[in-house]
């Protein structure tokens, strides 16, 4: 069964696994997007944001707003708001669905692949 393929279909991956682990702020999650992929990918704002709209809408994560403030701020300023996203239930099922579907996907191409190229390749 092959994936959508869709374009949010593999940053829905990439994001519910990450939040799988525990939760996460936007700018958080493209910082261990990047640094996961070693810079290869990238969740720019303007496909994470609506994404997790997307995710929150559809009950497959939750959020929660937190005020942050700077160490030095004065007392009794309002610090900016920073917005946690959690995995929902629903999520991890969907996650668990999705793991199994890019997996039989995977399996299937790898099927088609010669594997000495992969070899050959990596130690050129």
């Amino acid at each position: 069964m092959p994936p959508k393929d869709t374009p949010s279909e593999p940053a829905e991956l990439v994001l519910l696994s990450l939040l799988e682990e525990r939760p996460l702020y936007g700018y958080a999650i493209t910082k261990e997007v990047a640094a996961r992929s070693e810079g290869k990918l990238r969740l720019t704002p303007g496909v994470l944001y609506p994404l997790l709209k997307q995710l929150e809408d559809d009950g497959l994560v939750s959020s929660t707003w937190e005020e942050v403030k700077a160490d030095d701020a004065e007392p009794g300023n309002s610090g900016r708001k920073r917005k946690w996203y959690r995995l929902s239930p629903k999520g991890r099922k969907r996650l668990a669905k999705r793991v199994a579907s890019h997996r039989a996907w995977r399996a299937i191409i790898d099927a088609f692949l010669p594997e000495s190229r992969g070899a050959e390749e990596a130690s050129s």
